[in-house]
C-alpha cells in the first residue's frame, strides 16, 4: 500500500482553506449585502462538494486501480459532516438566534429546511461510526448497511440546495448530474458479482 501520510496532511490542510477564506471575507465584510445568506450557502455548498468527493473515491479506485485512494474517503466524509454542522449552526444561531421553539414553525413554512435537517441527521450516525472501533463493534455487514445512508444523504443534500435556489439552478443541477453518475455507477456494479463491495462515506482506512 502506498504511503499516503503526506497526502493526508495535504488534503486535511487544503480542506480547511475554504473555511479560512470564508472567515477572512467575513472579517473584511466582503460577503455581499446579505452576509447570512452568503455564509449559509457557502457552507452548504462545501457540504455537498465534500460529500460527493467522498462518494467518488470508490469509482475512481475501481477504475484506476489506485486502491490507496480509499485512505482519503473517511477524511472527506468527515469534512462533509463538519461543513454540514457549520451550515446548520449558521441557521440556528444567526437565523433563529438559538430560539429553538421557532424552528418547527419555520420548517413548516420552508420545506427545504426540513430536507436539509433530515440530510444532516442522516450524516450523524455515519460520523459517529467512522472510527475503526465502531467498525469492529458493529461488525462489517451491519456497518456497511448503515453506511448506505451516504447515498440518501447525497440525494437529500442536492434536493435541499435545488429547493433553496429560486432562479439560477445551474449549480444544483450540476451537483445533481454528478450525483446521478455516482448513483448510476453504484447500480451498475450491483450486477457485477466480483465487485459487490459497498462504498461508504466513512470507511475503515
Amino acid at each position: 500500500m502506498k504511503d499516503t501520510r503526506f497526502a493526508k496532511v495535504l488534503i486535511f490542510v487544503n480542506s480547511l482553506i475554504p473555511l479560512g477564506l470564508l472567515l477572512w471575507d467575513t472579517y473584511r465584510k466582503q460577503v455581499g449585502a446579505n452576509p447570512l445568506e452568503f455564509v449559509t450557502r457557502t457552507t452548504g455548498m462545501l457540504t455537498i462538494v465534500f460529500l460527493l468527493l467522498s462518494m467518488a473515491i470508490t469509482p475512481l479506485r475501481r477504475i484506476t486501480g489506485a486502491n490507496w485512494l480509499v485512505n482519503f474517503r473517511r477524511m472527506l466524509g468527515l469534512y462533509a459532516f463538519f461543513y454540514g454542522f457549520l451550515h446548520l449552526m449558521t441557521y440556528v444561531s444567526f437565523d433563529r438566534f438559538f430560539k429553538f421553539k421557532t424552528i418547527p414553525g419555520d420548517v413548516a413554512q420552508r420545506p427545504f429546511i426540513a430536507v436539509g435537517m433530515l440530510t444532516f441527521f442522516l450524516m450523524v450516525p455515519l460520523a459517529i461510526t467512522s472510527t475503526n472501533q465502531m467498525v469492529k463493534k458493529l461488525g462489517g455487514k451491519r456497518w456497511s448497511q448503515l453506511h448506505k445512508l451516504t447515498y440518501l444523504a447525497g440525494v437529500g443534500g442536492v434536493l435541499h440546495y435545488w429547493m433553496l435556489v429560486k432562479s439560477d439552478t445551474r449549480i444544483p443541477l450540476t451537483f445533481g448530474f454528478v450525483l446521478l453518475v455516482l448513483l448510476g455507477y453504484r447500480l451498475v456494479i450491483n450486477y457485477v458479482p466480483a465487485n459487490r463491495a459497498v462504498p461508504s462515506l466513512f470507511p475503515k482506512s
